[in-house]
């Protein structure tokens, strides 16, 4: 029988899940890769993956998606890696670049100005190409990932958009979730949630793991995990995540 295959984030919110995946020895019976969450979604969509921790704005686009996870990468605030960045005030914004990396965090952006902020922007796309750091005075850039903790400070404003996704809907705001694009062996999903189990609650030991490994590391990784990120497909993510995936068919 082929393994399964297995797209994962490459950022330092997935260490816990890549952590419990190798200390369970789970590691060896799939076939792990580490991809851009844009990738994890495309081999999705493809069949080139079997399960991706996909962003969630993709979801509608995986044919009878299943999400098999007790566990996703979620915000209940700041979450610090999903930033709108600009060098002026946010009334003064008229463009806004779009990381290319995350469908989530460039549709999160989206429903935020129709919805809650009753703003018009140009939206413009990026690519492996663009330069976050050279943008105009009356520009802003949708930034996601470890890359927020080395630019922000370069850019005189800063908004977090979990943030602000709580505020407008008082729920958590759910990044990316565990997906599978064919109906798995109950057996094998309960083994792969005990694995993901090991790294959540044991933060640690992923910091000691993979502390130096990033531009998040340290204190200010072992922070970001425990306060930043929340790991839990619970029932408010899950009401954050249906509220999202309809605002995002409005628009």
């Amino acid at each position: 029988m082929d393994k399964i295959r297995i797209s994962a984030v490459k950022y330092a919110n997935t260490y816990p899940f890549i952590y419990g995946l190798m200390e369970s020895g789970f590691e060896k019976k799939v076939i792990l890769e580490t991809d851009h969450p844009a990738d994890c979604a495309a081999k999705l969509i493809g069949m080139r993956a079997d399960i991706g921790l996909i962003p969630v704005a993709a979801l509608p686009q995986v044919k009878d998606y299943n999400i098999i996870s007790d566990y996703c990468i979620g915000a209940n605030g700041n979450v610090k890696t999903v930033m709108l960045l600009s060098n002026c005030p946010f009334n003064d914004i008229r463009n806004i670049y779009l990381d290319y990396r995350s469908q989530s965090s460039i549709n999160l952006t989206k429903v935020l100005a129709k919805n809650s902020w009753k703003r018009e922007f140009r939206w413009i796309s990026t690519s492996k190409t663009f330069d976050f750091l050279n943008i105009g005075l009356n520009e802003a850039v949708v930034l996601i990932g470890d890359q927020c903790f080395e630019y922000e400070n370069s850019f005189s404003h800063k908004i977090d958009l979990a943030n602000e996704w709580n505020k407008f809907s008082g729920l958590p705001f759910v990044f990316a979730c565990w997906t599978a694009n064919r109906e798995l062996d109950s057996k094998f999903i309960k083994e792969f949630n005990e694995a993901l189990s090991l790294g959540v609650n044991n933060i640690d030991g992923v910091v000691d793991r993979f502390g130096n490994t990033g531009i998040i590391n340290g204190e200010n990784l072992k922070r970001y995990l425990l306060e930043n990120i929340d790991f839990n497909f619970n029932e408010d993510k899950k009401a954050g995540l249906k509220l999202f995936l309809k605002l995002m068919g409005e628009i």
